[in-house]
This record gives structure tokens, sequence and C-alpha cells, in this order.
């Protein structure tokens, strides 16, 4: 999403598709730039308030067109709630930038209200960036119909915003729409070695930012032996994607590690899923999208935090070759796990992830992944779970994700859940004999593999995958959580 600034406050003299006057609830016609459209408009802002046409409500949008009393050839009067808030602000830019993509507008220009400054003008152009967010890749169209038209700029005036400020959060939306376009990508179309294709054209285009890639020789000398587990029923290849960012300013011993889950694909493995839905198991990969291009946006906006991202990369398939309920497999860090589930294959590959983090450099850790259906059950898609061995770095994350919006509610850890995890014949079980606590077992299974380091996991089964489509959830978490620890 690109942005600029203008100095005209005045709606009436802006240039662009669509002039945008953003109003609470209820909404006052006879103050500020709401009353000067009113003027230009012969009264019909007025009227429309008059007629519950326009009534303030976050997300609700009313469209006039101008006839020539603007420079814009419409406007649009968008509402920011009662108490207008950051989602206030992000559901305007939301409903804003669809409308004009109906509308064909491809540059809108935002005038801010008396009080409203920076702050205000990143969380609209977030939510814009979320509104014109597009995946037509695979979709034909007729020769006679037009080409889809998204909003591409959106041009902030008043509230002494200076461009810079604007452009982180452009910045921002460029990189949550190219982790929800990963997700939302067909399976055949992004395996493990064309996600670490991407992963390293990021890297080539960031300076400071490195990338390598482990496949399964380097992993098998690793003793990686979860994540080739669950990649042995497929024929695509595994990849570790392994990111780093080391600024001259960053402080010294303190290393960010994100980790990442990337099933490409998950058919359940030998434990195979039900058929109904199966085709949003390609985005089972999306903790790994937010991973990848958050990391990547961390060293593009300069922030002065190093990083070291882990991504694991499989799918998950039944074979001849598969992993088999009853068979055990040895990670990385030498502890053995019976896999009771080949369907909770997401941990596995997390554990040999955490621990070659931990092992290279990360202070604390961070990991992200659609893991259990359980997880969607007990909060749906608005919270992502939030589990952590560290009360401290537990709330920076739950911190970080209401400042981003990504938000994150705290799960329990408690050492009574320890049982679950017990295996009569391994050190560990992936999956849990009797159905309870499914989300917190999975949790409790992945700290075994954090070498004792400050640890987060977020359980982003229905945050990362709204209503059947990649949300890009994540990324502006991390983002702000850097943010953050730049700021210690």
């Amino acid at each position: 999403m690109r942005t600029s600034v203008s100095t005209a406050a005045d709606p009436t003299r802006l240039k662009a598709d669509l002039v945008v006057v953003v109003t609470p609830q209820p909404p006052d016609a006879t103050a500020g730039p709401l009353a000067a459209l009113d003027a230009a408009l012969a009264g019909a802002v007025a009227a429309a308030v008059a007629d519950g046409e326009v009534r303030g409500k976050a997300g609700e949008v009313t469209v006039f067109h101008a006839a020539g009393a603007l420079a814009a050839p419409r406007a649009a009067v968008a509402g920011l709630g009662a108490e207008p808030d950051a989602e206030g602000w992000r559901d305007a830019g939301r409903a804003v930038a669809r409308r004009a993509g109906a509308l064909r507008a491809r540059r809108a220009a935002l005038v801010l209200p008396e009080g409203a400054g920076a702050r205000e003008a990143r969380w609209f152009v977030e939510g814009a960036g979320a509104g014109a967010y597009r995946f037509d890749r695979f979709r034909s169209r007729a020769d006679d119909e037009p080409a889809p038209v998204a909003l591409e700029k959106v041009v902030v005036a008043g509230g002494g915003v200076k461009a810079a400020e604007l452009a982180r959060a452009g910045t921002l939306a460029a990189a949550v729409a190219s982790a929800r376009a990963l997700a939302d990508t067909p399976a055949n179309f992004l395996t493990p070695t064309m996600l670490a294709d991407h992963a390293r054209g990021l890297c080539e285009g960031v300076k400071g930012l490195e990338c390598q890639v482990l496949g399964a020789a380097e992993l098998e000398a690793l003793g990686a032996g979860a994540l080739l587990g669950v990649a042995r029923g497929s024929d695509e290849p595994p990849a570790m994607i392994v990111m780093r960012s080391r600024p001259k300013r960053a402080r010294a011993g303190e290393v960010l590690g994100l980790v990442g889950k990337a099933v490409t694909f998950d058919s359940g493995g030998i434990s195979i899923k039900p058929s109904g839905g199966m085709e949003e198991m390609k985005m089972d990969m999306a903790g790994g999208a937010a991973v990848i291009e958050g990391a990547a946006l961390i060293a593009r906006l300069g922030l002065p935090v190093e990083v070291l991202a882990v991504v694991p990369a499989t799918e998950n398939m039944p074979s001849g070759r598969s992993v088999k309920p009853g068979d055990v497999l040895t990670a990385m860090n030498g502890r053995t796990i019976e896999v009771v589930n080949t369907d909770a294959e997401g941990r596995l590959i997390l554990a040999d992830a955490l621990v070659y983090a931990a092992r290279n450099g990360a202070t604390r850790l961070l990991d992200l992944a659609t893991l259990t259906g359980a997880m969607v059950v007990a909060l749906g898609e608005v919270y992502a779970g939030l589990f952590g061995s560290d009360a401290a770095w537990t709330e920076r994350v739950r911190a970080a994700g209401e400042a981003s919006g990504d938000l994150c509610w705290p799960m329990p850890l408690h050492p009574g859940y320890d049982p679950l995890v017990r295996s009569d014949v391994a050190d560990l079980s992936n999956a849990a004999k009797k159905r309870q606590a499914g989300a917190v077992y999975a949790a409790r299974f992945l700290r075994d593999f954090t070498e004792g380091l400050p640890w987060c996991h977020l359980d982003i089964a229905g945050t990362g995958m709204r209503g059947g489509r990649g949300s890009g959830y994540g990324v502006a978490l991390i983002a702000a959580l850097a943010e953050g620890l730049a700021a210690r």
C-alpha cells in the first residue's frame, strides 16, 4: 500500500479518485471536515445524517457523487464507531478500500479530523491494506470483462502527519498482504521448495537479511528426526528455512527467535483428515508465512533488533513411506517421541525448529502455528491462544498483540497438564489418548524443545485462517514486538 501526505486539509480541494471524511457515532455535520464536505455538497451530508443514512457506525461507508463540487469525483463518509479506537479506524480503512475497489478508485485521500494524527492515520492505512487485498491469481475473465481494480494509494491530509510516519503503515500492509497471498496459494504452487525460494527472494531484496535453506541431507546430519519423520510420506523434499538479520545498532546479547510452522499441505498423513474442508489445509503454513514476512519486515523497517527466524517446511502426506501411528521419532535434542496421531504433525516439525533456534543464538523464542482445532473451538477466529514459559515475555507478546490488532489471549500451562504428554514407550507422546485440553497439550509438548529459554507459543489455528482465507495474522504482532524490544 503506497502512502503520501498532503498539506491541504480541505476535503473540497484534494485531488483523488475518492476523498474520505471520517466521523464518530453519532455524526456531527456542523463541524470539521464533515461540515466542509456538507457545505460543498449543498447540505447532502446533513440530510443523509438526518435520514439515518450516515450514522457513524464502525465500518459503515456512504458515498456521495461530487458532480463538480469537489476536486475529486466522489466523497465517502466512513464511520468510526461510538468510541473511535484502533479497531474503529482499521474497520473504516477496510470498508473504504472495499468500496473503493467496487468504484474502481485507485487513489483515496483521507482528511483527518481535529485531534487525529499519525497514529490514527497509520491505523486507517493498515485497515485499507487489508480491505484492498485480492487473490485472483487463478481467476479468468471474459474478453469484455474489465480487469479488477484495487485501492493502491492513500493520501493523508491534516493532522501534521509526516511521510515517514505513514510509510511504516504502508510497508506493514504490504507485508501482511504477502503473508495472506502465501497462505491462499494452492499447495501445488507453493511446495516447501517454492516457499524457500520465496524467502530467498525476500532476503535478496532486503539489506542485511540473510537466508539459508537446510535440505534433507543437512537435516539428517543435525538429527532433525521429527521434521524428517513427517516429511517421509511426501515426494516433496522438506526444507528448514533460516533467516538472519544482524543490525549494527542491535542490543548486544539479545536475539529474537521466531519459529513458524509451514506444512504446505496437511492431509493428516496415515491419520487422514475428513475430505470436507481439506482444501483449506494449504493454509497450514500460515505461521511460517507470518514469520518469513515478519522477519523481512523487521529488517525492512530498520529496527535495531537481531532476528533469527526458523521455518520448518514440509507436506504431511499418506504413502507407503509415511510415519505410522506407534512409530518412534528422535528429535534434534535427543528426545524420543511416540507418534500416536500423524495428524499432530505440526508440533513435531516445530520441535526441531525450536531446538535449532535455541542452539543457534536465540535468547528468547516466539513460535506461531496453525496447530490445533481445539483452539478454534475455544477462541474462534478473534483471539489466538497464547502460551508462555516466562511471565514477563508472555506479557510482552500479549501487549504487542493488543497494539497491533493481532489479538491473543493467555492460556494455562499448569504442571497438572504434564502427565498428558507422557508415553509408555518413549519420552513423549505427540497426542493425548484422552480427548482433553488439546491446545494446552500441544503447547506443553513444545515446551520440552525450548532449551529453557523464555518462550511463547501462539496457536493461530483460528486467527490465521479466517473464513477459509489467509489473514496474515502475526506479521503486525511480530513488528510491534520487535519495536518494543528496540525501544528498551
